[in-house]
């Protein structure tokens, strides 16, 4: 959807005057939804603009000032030192990144993902209720691989939605590729939406990779695990290509660093042969199990390989992508912007950053006008005009 598109309907009073918190960690991420938001909002017309209703809707910066100050011990605080009475506010919030480090004792910590959270709790104890709505941009959804119980378990996830959404007020969370969207059943009376990253991933392959072809002949779309399946079905859907899946063998008997290991990962799907395949994903952890279905679809004599994933953690190291890379097993490695990535790793030559600033800006953009976001959330057409425009698809006759 083009900004002039959007413009049309931005007729509407805002929820309140727009203000963006960055945790610690997303303030490069803020900085360059600011700059969409204030470069949109200088320029837009609306009849309303100069009204007491719109107060406050054009500013030089929706950045709000605060800080996150730690005591010597570790302990720590947050500070908003400007108004934000009557604001409709978005807290952008990355629990993953360790980059962020503090002091404690003299010594230098990074910050693990429960301090992450503790910050966006300070966060909404300092705003103590004056906010006319708060909504949560949590890109990962912390403790999002907690979802469920298995025997004697905690429910991380579930108890951190409702923390934040039944007893500190937060009207709605927004999240992008939930690794299982039926959390939010645990607050179902309260906003929460999880997006998907589809049209930006595409839209990044087009313009990294050479000679790709969108059709059932040239290109297939795998899922690593039985659990992707559902973004991997979409993926094949609206691009119109062949489906396969890896089915992980489990040792159920014994439990390696908190899951039980990966004994062998069993192809099911039509023939690679000579095919560019796109394995899709959630998230990279470790990246072991990436690059054994990588090794697998090379031994079925599959073309290229790349990698579509939303959170690049790489919690073991780039080591592994780096072999794999020299051996040939995979082409590129695509993931957002959404989260902590290393240096690194940005300078990695399979890597390829996709960027989602333009995208959450859009969204808040509109919930700030109290609109739907439904067209946003639906990439299907933008996907099928961005095929034909780049000559990868006919245009359908109408």
């Amino acid at each position: 959807m083009k900004f002039t598109e959007l413009d049309e309907n931005f007729q509407t009073i805002p929820n309140g005057p727009l203000g963006i918190i960055a945790l610690p960690g997303c303030e490069e991420l803020a900085k360059k939804i600011d700059w969409y938001l204030t470069t949109w909002r200088s320029t837009r017309h609306a009849e309303h603009k100069e009204t007491l209703h719109f107060r406050g809707y054009e500013r030089p910066s929706y950045l709000v000032d605060i800080r996150f100050p730690r005591f010597g011990t570790g302990e720590g605080k947050a500070t908003i030192r400007q108004t934000v009475r009557g604001y409709d506010l978005f807290i952008l919030c990355d629990c993953f990144n360790y980059g962020v480090t503090y002091e404690m004792y003299g010594m230098e910590v990074p910050m693990s993902p429960d301090e992450h959270f503790a910050n966006l709790k300070r966060a909404i104890s300092a705003i103590g209720g004056k906010a006319k709505s708060i909504t949560v941009i949590m890109p990962m959804l912390y403790e999002g691989r907690q979802h469920k119980r298995s025997s004697r378990e905690s429910l991380d996830c579930a108890n951190m939605l409702q923390e934040l959404c039944l007893y500190m007020g937060v009207d709605n969370i927004i999240t992008f590729d939930a690794h299982d969207p039926r959390v939010q059943n645990s607050i179902p009376l309260k906003g929460f939406e999880n997006v998907q990253p589809v049209y930006q991933m595409i839209k990044a392959m087009t313009r990294t990779i050479d000679n790709l072809h969108f059709d059932k002949d040239h290109l297939m779309v795998i899922s690593p695990d039985e659990g992707g399946m559902g973004r991997c079905i979409y993926y094949s859907t609206v691009l119109e290509v062949e489906l396969g899946m890896f089915y992980k063998r489990r040792d159920y008997t014994r439990i390696v660093n908190g899951r039980n290991p990966i004994i062998a990962h069993e192809f099911l799907g039509a023939n690679v042969e000579g095919k560019d395949v796109i394995i899709v994903d959630d998230m990279i952890s470790s990246g072991e199990s990436m690059i054994e279905v990588a090794t697998k679809l090379k031994a079925l004599k599959a073309n290229r390989i790349f990698v579509c994933s939303s959170f690049g953690l790489f919690c073991n190291g780039l080591e592994g992508f780096d072999e794999a890379y020299e051996k040939g097993l995979i082409d590129k490695v695509f993931t957002t912007n959404l989260i902590y990535r290393t240096p690194e790793l940005l300078s990695r030559e399979w890597y390829a950053e996709v960027d989602l600033s333009k995208y959450v800006s859009y969204i808040i953009d509109t919930l700030n006008h109290d609109l739907s976001v439904s067209s946003l959330l639906d990439p299907a057409d933008r996907i099928e005009n961005l095929l034909v425009s780049k000559g990868y698809k006919e245009p359908k006759e109408q």
